[in-house]
């Protein structure tokens, strides 16, 4: 008679890195988070700043067709009305050079491509997302918050007295760096998809954050 082989629960890591190829990572089994702990390029950075503190709301939402590798992104009208804005051009340079490298990572073909200016926590519970991937990053103002595995019981997310109170377990992305998140639709990563929530926010505190989303 054979003994009942156990099933061990896979150990998610989060790796982090300086370098884009850091991104990665995200395709290893047993990864939840890659980040690339990036610095902004000075324009860039001025640019979120500027359209910050001109306190006008922003929430635009894209879909785009990835025809090929070569093809540039169509991010045409994103952000339209601040176009007049000093390094506007090269802000929406790098955005589409994120949503070609996403694509190209992934093999996508279809991209959702969400650009918000918040002054609240849109998330404020810890919470999985339920998608493939996702690609976080916030321009100006303060980053995401993530927990490692085990930090939090996956089976009370959003109950606000399950939430750790314990600052030191609490992980932040840096203003600038981009992560990408595995969900819980990402094939063998059912379970355990990356618990994270949007950081609270002081009064008259706000951030630019982008997001992509594989959708084919």
């Amino acid at each position: 008679m054979l003994a009942p082989t156990l099933k061990l629960r896979p150990f998610m890591s989060q790796v982090q890195g300086e370098t884009p190829q850091t991104l990665a990572r995200i395709l290893d089994d047993g990864v939840n988070l890659a980040i690339w702990q990036r610095q902004l390029p000075v324009h860039i950075a001025d640019f979120g700043r500027l359209l910050l503190s001109l306190n006008e709301p922003l929430a635009e939402s894209l879909s785009l067709e990835i025809a090929n590798e070569d093809t540039e992104p169509n991010l045409r009208g994103l952000a339209s009305g601040f176009s007049d804005l000093e390094s506007y051009e090269g802000f929406i340079a790098d955005v589409s050079w994120l949503v070609s490298a996403f694509a190209c990572l992934l093999g996508a073909k279809r991209i959702g491509v969400r650009l918000r200016v918040l002054d609240k926590a849109m998330c404020p519970r810890f919470h999985v997302d339920h998608v493939p991937v996702r690609l976080i990053t916030t321009y100006a103002g303060v980053g995401s918050q993530w927990l490692k595995d085990g930090a939090m019981d996956r089976r009370q997310l959003s109950q606000p007295g399950a939430e750790p109170t314990d600052s030191s377990l609490i992980q932040q992305i840096g203003s600038g760096a981009v992560a990408l998140l595995k969900g819980e639709k990402w094939h063998g990563n059912e379970g355990f998809g990356l618990i994270h929530r949007s950081p609270q926010l002081a009064p008259g505190e706000r951030r630019l954050m982008l997001t992509l989303d594989w959708l084919s």
